[in-house]
């Protein structure tokens, strides 16, 4: 049975008080560079198009250029008048599932700034049908929401760090996405290696619980990693919102959760906006909706950070990843 506290964990992450760090927080944000993956939709759209008047480059990172140009317009024709700083939204090409994809995406940004201010790892995948792999064999869950995100990120060092110079304290962020499942659903310990080691999703909910896991055991990771780049990471769960990470969960089951328990995106949106941008964020630090700093529950989680898991899945990632670097 699950603890009290445990409970407790998961309502406030489920049923969140109001945001207090929102859109009208942004401030000029003009010579800042940014990228979100996942943009077209969801989550991603409500950051874009919140940061929008601010002035930034925000590159918007997916799949589908088709999408993603008709995701800038969408953004662009929602404010009217237009805003006084518009921010330059370009689309960037990534696909999480397949890992040469991803260093493309990287040496595409290389070529075209030398800086950059946030990066926000928002793109994933919630769950999977059983059997499922990323293009390289790997269970999609850790592959698509752990492997590749890292891999981007390490890819990017060199403009995160050029970006870190002279800037403010904890300004230079990289934002990782976790999940009240990560509490709610992981194993013991928070990750199984020798069940990702198998390499296909056997259990989508819990697969995707030890990948949000996972992102925990990275951001942790990269905050004693580049603090002394004065490169920040944080982890956040976004909350529990209407978007397309839920498409591969059963119909049923979807009919009791979006009118009991599944937000508009743009709360999870004030998640992010909180952990990329808000003075209050701490190196290390994990967020939960609509942007406060918490600290989970799962003592056996923290036992096994203590104990080196962190760091042997950060490698475990890396060595996922090494190929196609």
């Amino acid at each position: 049975m699950p603890s009290l506290a445990l409970l407790k964990s998961a309502w406030t992450q489920w049923y969140p008080p109001a945001p207090t760090f929102t859109e009208k927080d942004v401030g000029d944000q003009r010579g800042r560079i940014f990228l979100i993956t996942g943009a077209n939709s969801g989550i991603g759209y409500e950051l874009a198009k919140m940061l929008y008047p601010s002035g930034a480059t925000i590159y918007m990172a997916g799949r589908s250029e088709e999408l993603m140009l008709e995701a800038i317009s969408s953004i662009q024709q929602s404010f009217q008048p237009a805003p006084s700083t518009p921010s330059a939204l370009k689309f960037l090409y990534v696909d999480l599932a397949d890992l040469p994809s991803v260093k493309r995406a990287a040496e595409d940004f290389g070529r075209k700034e030398e800086k950059l201010h946030v990066l926000w790892n928002n793109a994933g995948i919630g769950g999977g049908y059983v059997g499922s792999t990323t293009a390289q064999g790997i269970e999609v869950n850790v592959g698509t929401n752990c492997v590749a995100p890292l891999l981007l990120t390490q890819l990017l060092l060199p403009q995160l760090r050029k970006a870190a110079e002279g800037a403010s304290e904890g300004s230079v962020r990289v934002v990782w996405t976790s999940s009240a499942a990560a509490d709610t659903h992981s194993v013991t310990g928070g990750v199984d290696f020798q069940a990702i080691e198998a390499g296909k999703t056997t259990d989508p909910m819990t697969d995707y619980a030890v990948s949000k896991v996972g992102n925990w055991f990275l951001s942790h990771c990269a905050a004693q990693e580049w603090a002394s780049d004065n490169i920040a990471s944080v982890v956040q769960n976004p909350g529990n919102l209407n978007t397309h990470a839920y498409r591969y969960q059963p119909a049923a089951l979807m009919r009791v959760l979006r009118p009991l328990a599944l937000y508009e995106p743009r709360y999870g949106a004030y998640t992010m906006l909180y952990s990329g941008l808000s003075g209050e964020v701490e190196n290390g630090g994990f967020v939960w909706p609509w942007g406060r700093r918490a600290r989970s529950v799962r003592a056996d989680i923290h036992e096994a950070i203590e104990k080196g898991a962190a760091q042997r899945f950060w490698k475990w990632c890396e060595e996922k990843a090494r190929p196609y670097a």
